[in-house]
């Protein structure tokens, strides 16, 4: 598929590459994205040879990159072939430039960098995955090295309204796959019996029923758990095909990112996106 060289109007899928295998993932599923949402897909690499001097340079710096952005329209197009796709070959560090593209995408995927895979990374680390996901303009779809099998989309809901934002997101997320939707709450157990408080699960109920009612063809299970939330949800995101969770719940005083966020980016095996109070420009069509 040729590159599309103006610019599109509608918000765009942007997804970042660097080559790696991860980012190529990234790709596959940042195209199965904007193949849902009838959206066009941007392909950025950023690239900054003068903050690297340790790399020779190429006689034509730019010559790597752009079949590198080749190869990866080629895998847009082999995963999606209806989907537009444009490029952009941008010198500057990944962080800023990605940052800066997601001020006016619908939705930022982008590779994990290898989380997952080192469980003992503090949570206060400056993984750019991490950096990215909190500090984003638009919903951020943190991709696994590889895609994921079919299964459920789960979703952690805390009464928050940022929660609730996320709710509608994992709502219209399950339509689009035709997926079952897990919504996960989670309670401080009962003072007298120690188990779940009688109230919780009718409390629920009823914040779901408005998104049930949106999105008739969604199967939904609903869980009220007691304990540790990030424990709770990385029950259910091992059978999970995707996570949604909000960017920080119910803790703005946390900073950019909630504690649960931040558990599932690193440690859901699943794929995660963080959910910005701003994605309705992503799921209005």
């Amino acid at each position: 598929m040729a590159p599309v060289e103006d610019p599109v109007e509608t918000p765009v899928v942007v997804v970042g590459v660097d080559g790696s295998r991860l980012s190529l993932t990234a790709v596959r599923m940042a195209a199965l994205e904007a193949g849902r949402h009838s959206r066009p897909l941007r392909v950025v690499h950023a690239f900054n040879w003068v903050a690297d001097p340790s790399e020779p340079m190429p006689a034509e710096p730019r010559r790597p990159a752009e079949e590198l952005l080749q190869h990866a329209i080629a895998v847009a197009s082999q995963t999606r072939p209806e989907v537009p796709v444009s490029t952009a070959l941008i010198e500057g560090p990944v962080i800023t430039t990605l940052l800066r593209e997601s001020g006016s995408a619908a939705l930022l995927v982008i590779g994990d960098g290898g989380l997952t895979l080192n469980p003992d990374v503090p949570a206060d680390s400056d993984a750019t995955a991490v950096q990215i996901a909190a500090r984003a303009g638009c919903s951020v779809l943190v991709v696994r090295e590889d895609q994921p099998s079919p299964g459920p989309v789960m979703v952690g809901v805390d009464g928050s309204a940022s929660s609730l934002c996320a709710l509608d997101y994992a709502f219209d997320t399950a339509t689009r796959r035709a997926a079952e939707l897990v919504v996960v709450q989670v309670w401080d157990p009962d003072e007298r019996t120690g188990e779940v408080p009688a109230e919780a699960a009718g409390q629920l109920a009823e914040a779901v029923a408005p998104w049930q009612r949106k999105y008739p063809s969604v199967s939904v299970r609903q869980e009220v758990r007691t304990g540790a939330p990030e424990a709770a949800l990385l029950e259910e995101a091992r059978r999970a095909e995707v996570v949604v969770v909000s960017a920080r719940g119910d803790e703005p005083w946390r900073g950019m990112l909630g504690a649960v966020s931040q558990a599932m980016l690193y440690h859901s095996p699943a794929p995660v996106i963080v959910v910005r109070s701003s994605h309705g420009l992503y799921i209005q069509e």
